[in-house]
């Protein structure tokens, strides 16, 4: 492995680069999902949509302290400003967690789109140099033109697997990341619709 690193040529080293920050976020980004499942409890997300149908406020901040649940955090910003703006506050909250799991998404697809470009600049350098080997040796010694030709094949190759490696964790992310907007969409307008019908029935009451 070390001779084909070496013989790729000057470009191998910033391929190397990328290879190395696309695996250090795709461990980060592993760690954060994982501590992220940990953190998830189901059944607590069902009893603060339970209790709010009763407005039982007061009960659900109760159960609720120290939950690191995001959909949790996110319904209870919403009831803590319902009085002011029930939506706009979980949208807020909503917002901030979808922006913490796209943290470093944007790194690996830079990645994806750098590495083969790399690989072709990688390609044009090896065939530069097998031109001017060629120029100098003429076509008796066409060994020395192998070399340039070899750098080309091999960073173009590198370019290409790191980003093919790189497509498959991205996407993987992307698509938790779209299903947890939609379960917190999902419980977000439960919650709206939940606390809407509570002040209609308060509203009608005092009309009475």
């Amino acid at each position: 492995m070390l001779n084909i690193f070496l013989s790729g040529g000057p470009v191998m080293y910033p391929l190397l680069i990328c290879s190395i920050i696309v695996v250090a976020v795709i461990i980060e980004r592993i760690m954060f999902w994982v501590r992220l499942g940990s953190q998830r409890n189901q059944k607590l997300v069902d009893e603060v949509m339970d209790l709010s149908r009763s407005g039982s406020w007061e009960e659900i901040r109760r159960k609720t302290k120290g939950s690191q649940d995001y959909i949790v955090k996110i319904l209870i910003s919403g009831i803590l400003h319902r009085e002011f703006s029930m939506a706009k506050a979980m949208e807020a909250a909503a917002a901030e967690e979808i922006r913490r799991m796209q943290r470093y998404m944007n790194v690996i697809d830079t990645m994806i789109t750098v590495a083969p470009l790399l690989g072709i600049f990688g390609t044009v350098i090896g065939i530069i140099m097998s031109f001017e080997m060629l120029g100098v040796s003429g076509i008796e010694q066409p060994e020395t033109v192998t070399v340039g030709i070899a750098q080309a094949l091999i960073t173009t190759a590198s370019g290409l697997g790191i980003a093919i490696l790189s497509v498959f964790p991205f996407n993987y992310f992307n698509s938790r990341v779209e299903s947890a907007g939609l379960a917190v969409e999902k419980y977000a307008t439960s919650l709206e619709i939940v606390y809407e019908k509570l002040v209609s029935n308060e509203n009608g009451e005092g009309a009475v």
